[in-house]
């Protein structure tokens, strides 16, 4: 209960001040246990960050795989593809890890994130093969530079509304990917 408070303290952290306002000061704050409390769940930063990453990613990626799953053709995979991570993009959870990747983390914290991204990219390997491209795996992997662009360009509160930015992605994705 209390490791499920101090996750959604992390949470809200990152998503509203990123890296810098995830301390354990702050989380004791947030959770009302004391500072040394925080240290018996985890041992640093990097911990509370592999394990929102732990947790949370699988519930994102979930996510866009059943996106994914209720339609039939590659290209409406790959559209649902696009289009369900950018809904994701005022999510607290999608906000934290974020936040997340954009600080200095150690290699073991690095690596659980790319891992992670790793298996997201994988789901559209195989909408890419079908489709007759001869890399699938490198064309995922430059499909999601797109998306990536296009959660930061939304996450900047670009001078584009955030719809106009997720037609852009999807539009550039099925037209880029088609082999």
């Amino acid at each position: 209960m209390q490791r499920d408070a101090l996750l959604d303290a992390a949470r809200t952290l990152l998503s509203e001040g990123g890296t810098e306002a995830l301390s354990f000061p702050a989380l004791a704050e947030r959770t009302g246990l004391a500072r040394s409390s925080v240290y018996e769940y985890f041992r640093s930063r990097a911990a509370v960050v592999e394990e929102l990453c732990a947790v949370d990613f699988p519930v994102w990626a979930a996510e866009v795989e059943a996106a994914m799953e209720r339609v039939e053709t590659p290209e409406a995979k790959i559209e649902a593809y696009v289009r369900q991570q950018l809904a994701l993009v005022g999510d607290r959870r999608h906000r934290a890890v974020v936040a997340i990747s954009a600080g200095e983390l150690d290699a073991g914290a690095r690596e659980k994130i790319r891992a992670a991204h790793g298996g997201l990219i994988a789901m559209i390997v195989e909408a890419l093969g079908a489709l007759g491209h001869k890399q699938p795996r490198l064309a995922a992997m430059l499909l999601q530079g797109v998306v990536d662009a296009a959660v930061r360009r939304i996450e900047l509160g670009a001078a584009e509304d955030p719809t106009e930015i997720t037609e852009a992605a999807v539009a550039m994705t099925l037209h880029g990917v088609r082999g």
